[in-house]
């Protein structure tokens, strides 16, 4: 099961839901604008995302969409 992890304000924790110490961090940068997506596998940052702030209402729609038909679809027993 996935947990979040609170970080210092403007920054969260997502767990992997394969484990292995895999997570994304997500941080706001206010002073420049933008959100940075981070994903590490324990303590090591293996990539990084930069997205503009006035793409951030897109990704939630985007997200918001998927989880809406998720709940549309047949779950298996």
């Amino acid at each position: 099961m996935s947990s979040v992890v609170h970080l210092p304000y403007g920054a969260e924790t997502y767990a992997d839901t394969r484990g292995d110490g895999r997570s994304m961090r997500v941080r706001w940068h206010t002073e420049d604008d933008l959100v940075v997506l981070s994903l590490w596998r324990g303590r090591e940052c293996t990539a990084t995302f930069r997205l503009d702030a006035h793409q951030v209402p897109a990704l939630i729609a985007t997200l918001q969409a998927g989880l809406d038909a998720s709940y549309d679809v047949p779950r298996r027993a």
